[in-house]
């Protein structure tokens, strides 16, 4: 199981947590740090869809001035994402069966069985 997001964010942080409280074993990659390629937001797009996966509600995305943003498609919020990773809602966590978008514990104790 992989975790994605930034070392920093608070939402990302909680998600750490609560897998290593309940004893699930997981990779941590930093996108800010590890980098994020086309394949891997395309891989993450055949469980959840676009509009799921930008954050339209952070400060990236309020500071990004983009004409690109007004007209958004699947192809334009790809690029924009991989130009600025933080437009991901964080964490992004990808299992065998499936890819969760952000952090509920509720959400995670149902998927996990806790």
């Amino acid at each position: 199981m992989i975790i994605y997001g930034i070392k920093n964010c608070d939402t990302v942080k909680k998600a750490r947590r609560w897998l290593t409280d309940n004893q699930l074993e997981f990779h941590f990659h930093d996108f800010r740090q590890d980098g994020l390629d086309r394949k891997t937001i395309e891989n993450w797009l055949q469980h959840t869809d676009w509009a799921t996966l930008l954050n339209k509600r952070g400060t990236t995305w309020r500071k990004l001035d983009d004409p690109r943003k007004e007209q958004l498609d699947e192809a334009t919020a790809i690029e924009l994402m991989l130009e600025n990773p933080t437009l991901i809602k964080r964490p992004v966590l990808i299992n065998e069966h499936s890819c969760t978008v952000g952090f509920k514990e509720a959400e995670y104790a149902a998927l996990f069985g806790k």
